[in-house]
């Protein structure tokens, strides 16, 4: 077809169109690297990630500052102007170890000032009379002095702008050898390099989307236009991209790892599993445990890995379902791993499942870091000849003298606590023939409820169920914020009630040794105290990480059986234990934790058929322990901590392997991550390799933002 005039349908001319103005974006020169004055502002640069022309563009500033007339300066103000350069000189200083001063007689429509800057004697050559600048500072106004020593440079234009109009300055987030308004000057000489960036998205897209073009987007957040809508509009288009991105790489991932690797299939009839339910399993399970074991059996059926993320609200049963998947690989003639990240854990899984189901129906042992070495041969050689179908353990087995027979299920539980790396080893215990490489089916179990938002942005490679429903016969917890010495007394005053009625309590302590600097109140120095005091009548034993295994399990044998009243430990108690009689959970210093941990704490009590207190000692003005004290739902609590806390800093995030977002902001954009999930699931749907042409400029997005790993063909 003929390229016509705008409006028109006249074709041009070949001479019009040869004389035409053309200009294409050059992407290699945003790949230019910075220079810096100095090596101070160079290691400056490296901590801010500044070492391209892109990343200077990428560095979006964090907020803008309204501009002053200088008129309106009233001394002790802090504020910004943006002024022209009347004159600038530099002299000495006497003072030892000071470097030249720097004076600039500076001025905006309303008025003139002097500006001072000290240890800066390039800056007489960098900004010539008639150089805008926009100065943020403190204004002294003394001896004729419109700006004192505090007023540093915020950003410069070239000669000739004119003086006044912007309303606002952009503010850069900054370091120590490089600030803010060194940062905005670099912007400002790279602006040009705006018309480099190019556009990955498809123009249907951006209108059915409603963003504005990406190099338009950055110009806005660089040089506002005063409007803070248009600030917004710009932030939402640059999170659209990243988020998109970020989902693209996720669902590749889930199809590369679907297409290219086989497991077992394990859909034959249940026979084990069977009986194990209707004849072992000491309760019935629930509506959420049915489902979640139909969906478990829907994966190990196909000859793809299984890849499933088992959410589960506090005391909801993952361990039932996680046995049951192992339980399916046993009776299909395979072996079962379950991984756990602490020997606490691990030891606490081991009890659970054989309460569950008895040891003679399926062997199972326990490898730890602490296993003896004779029964550690025993059990590995055990493992090598398929002769031990199910393993519960640590990191330990992942480590190189670990062998499998036949590996179908690994389960690991709380799997935000082990790295991409150490799941990966884990998963490649079942490939022991290159000729048929095979990989286990994996369940990832998780007693964080995770808030739909950091789901779908974190593990959206994963299949996901929710267990939300309790088992019948819980009962509620009450949770108290007590942060006086008069709370203190009535709460030891109602644990000793509870401990005459024949229940037992947990006392859950920070720290292992007294601290100073924190100021927490160990668990070694309240266990002393609280056995010679409060709970002098009462049998109270400790439990935490640097005991010897054999006291550590000692001491929680003690109190599973009901002989020790009071349980002192660290929060190497927070998942795993289930001990129905306890109704107490007294945790000290508990604006220490975050509200995950609170609720996994407060989950180890109204497990059996008595009311329950949790009793949190700590500010009553913290929002997580009012979060606490208000709700006992895990899945509204994650909700809220990520409101409170956002997405960079919850559990699991830097472990699990993804990106930090630069301008997304979780939950506030979670309408906009829906959006990219949709349309990410679009692109992948008809074109899951990217290589179509409406989609190459994305493909080379997602290379740029993750690396050429996440352009690797789905298809080997």
């Amino acid at each position: 077809m003929a390229a016509t005039a705008f409006g028109t349908s006249e074709p041009f001319e070949p001479s019009e169109l040869e004389a035409a103005s053309v200009r294409y974006p050059r992407p290699s020169r945003l790949r230019a690297e910075l220079s810096f004055e100095g090596a101070k502002m160079q290691r400056a640069a490296e901590t801010l990630g500044l070492a391209t022309v892109e990343d200077l563009l990428l560095h979006l500033p964090r907020d803008r500052r309204e501009a002053r007339a200088v008129a309106e300066l009233v001394p002790g103000d802090s504020a910004t102007v943006v002024v022209q350069v009347r004159s600038i000189t530099s002299r000495s200083v006497r003072r030892r170890g000071m470097r030249p001063l720097v004076e600039a007689t500076v001025a905006d429509d309303s008025g003139a000032m002097k500006a001072t800057f000290f240890n800066q004697p390039w800056l007489e050559q960098r900004y010539p009379v008639g150089t805008r600048l926009a100065l943020h500072g403190k204004f002294e106004g003394r001896r004729g002095r419109r700006a004192g020593a505090e007023f540093r440079v915020q950003a410069h234009a070239r000669t000739g702008d004119a003086v006044g109009g912007d309303a606002t300055v952009a503010h850069y987030p900054a370091t120590e050898g490089l600030t803010s308004t060194q940062i905005l000057a670099m912007v400002r000489d790279h602006r040009a390099a705006l018309r480099d960036v190019v556009e990955p998205l498809p123009s249907a897209v951006r209108a059915r989307e409603r963003l504005p073009a990406r190099a338009a987007a950055l110009a806005e957040a660089h040089f506002p236009g005063g409007s803070d809508s248009g600030l917004e509009v710009a932030r939402r288009r640059l999170a659209f991209d990243e988020l998109l991105l970020a989902q693209l790489t996720l669902m590749r991932r889930r199809l590369r790892r679907r297409s290219s690797t086989k497991a077992p299939v394990l859909g034959g009839e249940r026979d084990l599993t069977a009986r194990w339910l209707a004849d072992m399993l000491p309760f019935s399970l629930t509506g959420d445990q049915s489902r979640a074991l139909d969906a478990v059996d829907e994966d190990l059926r196909r000859a793809v890995p299984m890849q499933r993320l088992l959410m589960g609200e506090v005391g909801s049963g993952k361990t039932v379902v996680a046995l049951y998947a192992l339980l399916r690989a046993v009776e299909h003639g395979y072996q079962g791993a379950f991984m756990a990240p602490t020997e606490t854990l691990a030891e606490q899984h081991f009890a659970t499942i054989q309460r569950l189901m008895p040891g003679s129906v399926v062997p199972i042992g326990l490898l730890t870091g602490s296993t003896p070495g004779r029964r550690r041969a025993d059990v590995l050689g055990k493992l090598s000849t398929g002769e031990l179908p199910l393993i519960v353990g640590t990191h330990a087995l992942i480590e190189d003298t670990v062998r499998f027979a036949r590996l179908g299920v690994a389960v690991v539980d709380e799997q935000h606590r082990f790295g991409v790396r150490q799941r990966a080893a884990l998963d490649a215990k079942g490939d022991l023939d290159p000729a048929h490489p095979q990989r286990p089916h994996v369940l990832h179990m998780t007693a964080t409820p995770i808030p739909r938002t950091l789901a779908l942005s974190n593990y959206g490679d994963l299949d996901q169920t929710l267990l939300q429903e309790l088992p019948a016969g819980r009962r509620p917890i009450k949770t108290f914020v007590c942060s006086t010495g008069g709370e203190r007394e009535r709460a030891y005053d109602r644990i000793r009630e509870e401990l005459r009625a024949g229940r037992q309590a947990f006392v859950v302590c920070p720290l292992v040794e007294e601290s100073e600097v924190l100021q927490a109140r160990a668990a070694t120095a309240e266990f002393e105290r609280l056995r010679s005091g409060e709970f002098r009548d009462f049998e109270v034993v400790m439990v935490h990480g640097q005991l010897r295994p054999a006291a550590k399990q000692a001491a929680m044998a003690a109190f599973a059986s009901g002989a020790a009243d009071v349980l002192v430990a660290t929060s190497v108690i927070e998942v795993g234990i289930d001990v129905p009689n306890a109704t107490v959970m007294l945790v000290e210093d508990a604006d220490r934790y975050g509200i995950s941990q609170l609720h996994q704490l407060r989950g180890r009590i109204g497990r059996g058929s008595h009311d329950s207190i949790c009793l949190l000692f700590g500010s009553k003005d913290s929002p997580r322990l009012r979060a606490l004290a208000n709700h006992t739902d895990g899945f509204v609590l994650a909700a809220i901590d990520l409101e409170l806390r956002g997405e960079g800093e919850l559990v699991g995030m830097r472990q699990h392997g993804e990106a930090q977002y630069r301008v997304a902001e979780l939950p506030r954009d979670a309408e906009l991550l829906e959006r990219a999930h949709r349309y990410a699931e679009e692109v992948v749907a008809v074109d899951p390799e990217l290589a179509e042409p409406e989609h190459a400029l994305l493909a080379d997005a997602l290379v740029g933002a993750f690396g050429a790993e996440a352009l690797a063909p789905i298809r080997a």
